[in-house]
């Protein structure tokens, strides 16, 4: 059995340059402008070019530059995407057109003048996918382009100067408490510096208006950051410090968003269970949920992602109490095992963690739960992995994020010696995605028959005279609809196939509201 942390080798850390200071010298490294391949239209930096560029006469005319942000990971990372893309906007830029997207200068087809990418480092490989995206683009600024790069999130924070260091044509490498002050740190972009911004930084309330991914649901943090110290996990290493936002800010954001038009709001944390132990005084997040769930013209309201080690009980009772709260819980339990538990510094048992969903079933039989778990752990044996799967059949999660366990860098696990094949993991990953699957099927299949109430969100990619949206428990539904007549509303549908992951219907009729 898991005893112990194994043997763990200590790392001296690399001290991290702050926001302004260059990068080691380098032709490639220091040049912001373009060459012979811009057309003759050398644009004075990219704050200055948001707005100005130079015409061959020397005369100011208004330029049309785009940028590109591409978001990797979780809801937190969608949620700063959408606040950069905001202060983008604000800045004179506008996204490129997916029409308009294409290699070379044919026709109206064109590349962005500034390009985001906005990392997640909780798999395996992730530094390899970053350096592999921004490639074709570093390649256009060697080549006289005039591009300005920006690596942002929980990579740009883990690696930092080092990937200026691989990629020199990079511009900006940004942490994730950096998402709001994106205009601040490319104007000494535009002053000729590669700027790093990954030191801890007090994340300030923002008043750009983020450049919302949908027009019916929305995001909306409350606390950033984590305090945790899970052993597996980067995440209190790339998003620093626990910060709760205060109440205030909360709802005059969520009104806001009310006022035009959406219709839900999901709160986002880390580990949301933990909102307003940073304050003074002390707030709970189980009232923070009333309050918002109370604002009126708010229909839905969801919350992620919630840790066993906090979450109250009075949570439970919070959504089984506010009407406009979802039935839809996600609570990771990240293994099944008391000893894997203990090893993974979750603090938390199986016990405590089968109380919070006896909770949920008591008050809110009909609730969606969903859960991350991982296999594979160093020193998981296959006893131990048999009790995830014995907890896994006790609960029967609605669907389960699973993933095979990948040492990520600067976490204690990641040195241990007691590490897993990958055989092993694979084959632990293959058995529990099978029971996941069955499960997912299960649960959806009560929903055969019942008229649920769905809000429709977007058109049925796939099948273009369907409407996709999603029921109160998180599932997603399809059924005929017009998008253009339907979007935004609440519709009753009565469900007629259920399949692993969604359902389909027949609409019934909209909701009045």
């Amino acid at each position: 059995k898991t005893k112990g942390r194994g043997k763990s080798k200590k790392k001296k850390k690399k001290k991290k340059k702050k926001k302004g200071s260059e990068a080691p010298s380098s032709d490639s490294a220091t040049k912001k402008m373009g060459g012979p391949g811009d057309g003759g239209a050398k644009l004075r930096g990219i704050l200055g070019g948001a707005l100005i560029a130079d015409d061959a006469e020397g005369g100011g005319v208004k330029a049309d530059l785009t940028y590109k942000v591409e978001t990797m990971g979780c809801q937190m990372n969608s949620a700063d995407s959408e606040r950069i893309e905001g202060q983008l906007r604000s800045l004179g830029l506008r996204p490129l057109l997916p029409e308009e997207e294409g290699r070379g200068a044919k026709g109206n087809k064109r590349d962005p003048d500034l390009v985001v990418l906005n990392t997640c480092s909780i798999r395996e490989k992730a530094e390899e996918k970053v350096y592999s995206y921004i490639g074709p683009h570093a390649k256009r600024k060697r080549e006289g382009e005039d591009v300005t790069i920006v690596v942002a999130g929980c990579v740009a924070q883990q690696e930092g100067q080092s990937l200026l260091r691989r990629v020199p044509e990079v511009d900006l490498v940004m942490g994730p408490q950096y998402a709001n002050r994106i205009s601040d740190l490319l104007e000494d972009v535009s002053n000729g510096n590669q700027v790093v911004a990954t030191e801890a930084a007090h994340i300030m309330e923002d008043s750009t208006k983020p450049r919302r991914g949908s027009a019916v649901a929305a995001w909306v943090n409350v606390i950033y950051g984590c305090n945790e110290r899970c052993t597996y996990c980067v995440v209190p290493t790339t998003r620093g410090v626990e910060q709760s936002r205060p109440v205030e800010s909360i709802v005059r954001e969520v009104e806001e968003l009310v006022g035009r038009g959406y219709r839900e709001v999901t709160l986002l944390g880390q580990n949301i269970d933990a909102y307003g132990r940073d304050m003074i005084p002390k707030r709970k997040f189980s009232d923070l949920l009333r309050t918002v769930g109370s604002i009126p013209g708010l229909d839905r309201l969801r919350f992620v992602t919630s840790h066993p080690r906090y979450m109250s009980l009075g949570v439970i009772d919070a959504v089984a109490e506010t009407p406009s709260a979802c039935e839809n819980f996600h609570v990771p339990f990240q293994s099944g095992s008391n000893e894997v538990l203990a090893a993974m510094g979750r603090g938390h048992t199986r016990e405590k963690y089968l109380q919070i969903i006896d909770r949920i079933r008591t008050r809110l039989p009909d609730a969606s739960i969903t859960a991350d778990v991982i296999v594979g752990f160093p020193g998981e044996t296959e006893e131990q992995f048999q009790e995830t799967l014995s907890l896994m059949e006790e609960v029967v999660f609605d669907s389960a994020n699973t993933a095979a366990y990948s040492p990520r860098p600067n976490t204690p696990a990641a040195e241990w010696d007691n590490q897993l094949s990958e055989e092993v993991k694979q084959d632990r990953l293959r058995r529990i995605n099978e029971l996941n699957l069955k499960h997912a099927g299960e649960r959806r299949s009560r929903m055969m028959g019942r008229t649920a109430e769905v809000l429709v969100e977007e058109r049925n990619v796939k099948k273009p005279t369907q409407v996709m949206g999603r029921t109160t428990h998180g599932f997603i539904v399809y059924f005929d609809g017009d998008i253009d007549e339907l979007r935004g509303k609440l519709v009753n549908v009565e469900i007629d196939m259920c399949q692993t992951y969604y359902l389909c219907g027949k609409l019934v009729g909209v909701v009045e509201k």
